[in-house]
């Protein structure tokens, strides 16, 4: 890699650490902000910031697609500097939101702003090698997990200080990130390489249709598909889950979850660069959903706090499995059609969002509820590991076909 594209590269892989990082700075004091301006009870503010989720998830799965299409049309550079921007004003119209509504209004627009996520992938896919994709697609879910690591701590820090105070310092960073940008970011798309936007193919449902023109990935996609969803297992459900089991308090629960990010960071950010040129992607594939399968079970399994902890290094390992599946899928695409490609995928990801946290959330509920004829806390957990060896045997077969499965030792 040139060191033209390295800088490059590596200004993409900082602006999606300072996006996470954002997003996870406002975490702590999303609550106690919907308490003050519903003047309802904690329970209250759950149940309207878990609409608010899904509202987010809804307009980032229609605008994903947009946005990718866009960027393939004017190119990176002004696609992604427009998303920073738009993130930046967004915050701040958070501050000062003077009603849940406008919170609404405010996590819509974030939304659309933050299918930006679909250019930066785009953009990591232009400059990459083809040898190389898998590996920084994997820096992205190392800085996911560094940026929900510090977001939440500079969060819990500045939430003393005003249950607003978080969402201007989210504004600031978001502003600086597009300020440097503005002046150092070189476009990564050459115009030979620019194709027309359609609008036919750049929402949403066609966006995904246009998929059908790879048959050979779309076994690949639906495995992608499944793990996202199952990991919401964890995602959504790891609070709920450690309270009922462990009796742990959110102290507790913080630590977890942070120790949780450190693990994702060291085997994305680090690891995946080891394994996957090693065992090749498709066999990294394979064992990557087996380690998060194992994970799931075990932790569903778990009758110690401290099993937790130690089954969480094997649950992360599962981490080599989305870059090694993502570089796979982006090595089938043209160059002119990756940003279409990273839109859809974007999208999928987004519709996981949607559907995966009340699936988990309401297996949890139900096998918790007074009067269940089975009480187990961790079905929610099985089912993610049930779809994760799904997730695997689509894999395989799509594999197969694109000539790339690991011969039989």
């Amino acid at each position: 890699m040139t060191p033209k594209r390295s800088a490059a590269l590596r200004f993409i892989l900082v602006t999606l650490l300072i996006d996470v990082t954002g997003l996870g700075i406002i975490i702590p004091v999303m609550p106690k902000l919907l308490t003050e301006l519903g003047g309802g009870t904690m329970s209250d503010a759950a149940r309207v910031g878990g609409w608010m989720m899904f509202s987010y998830a809804i307009m980032q799965f229609i605008c994903s697609p947009i946005m990718g299409g866009l960027s393939d049309r004017f190119g990176r550079r002004p696609v992604l500097l427009a998303s920073l921007f738009g993130f930046g004003i967004d915050y701040l119209f958070l501050a000062m939101a003077p009603t849940i509504g406008w919170l609404f209004v405010g996590r819509v627009i974030a939304g659309m702003m933050g299918a930006s996520m679909t250019t930066a992938m785009a953009y990591i896919a232009d400059v990459s090698p083809p040898e190389k994709r898998a590996q920084n697609f994997g820096m992205i879910g190392a800085l996911f997990g560094l940026g929900f690591i510090l977001g939440p701590l500079i969060g819990g820090l500045l939430g003393p200080f005003g249950s607003r105070v978080p969402f201007f310092a989210s504004a600031v960073l978001t502003l600086l990130n597009w300020l440097y940008g503005y002046f150092v970011l070189p476009e990564s798309l050459a115009p030979d390489h620019r194709r027309r936007f359609e609008w036919k193919r750049a929402n949403p449902v066609g966006s995904l249709a246009n998929l059908g023109r790879h048959p050979v990935i779309m076994g690949l996609i639906g495995s992608l598909v499944l793990v996202q969803i199952a990991a919401h297992a964890v995602q959504s459900n790891w609070s709920y889950y450690t309270m009922e089991k462990f009796h742990w308090d959110s102290r507790m629960v913080g630590i977890s979850i942070a120790i949780v990010g450190v693990a994702a960071a060291t085997v994305q950010g680090g690891l995946v660069r080891v394994i996957i040129p090693r065992l090749g992607a498709s066999r990294s594939v394979y064992v990557g959903l087996g380690m998060y399968s194992i994970g799931f079970t075990l932790f569903a399994l778990a009758t110690k706090t401290w099993m937790m902890f130690v089954f969480t290094g094997i649950y992360c390992m599962g981490g080599i499995a989305g870059p090694a599946l993502q570089g796979i899928i982006s090595g089938q695409v043209k160059a002119n059609e990756q940003g279409e490609l990273q839109g859809a995928l974007t999208s999928l990801v987004s519709l996981t969002a949607i559907v995966g946290p009340p699936l988990m959330s309401n297996t949890f509920a139900w096998f918790t509820r007074p009067g269940t004829p089975i009480y187990f806390p961790g079905a929610a957990l099985l089912l993610g590991g049930f779809l994760t060896m799904v997730s695997a045997f689509l894999a395989r077969g799509s594999l197969k076909r694109t000539g790339i499965a690991p011969a039989a030792s």
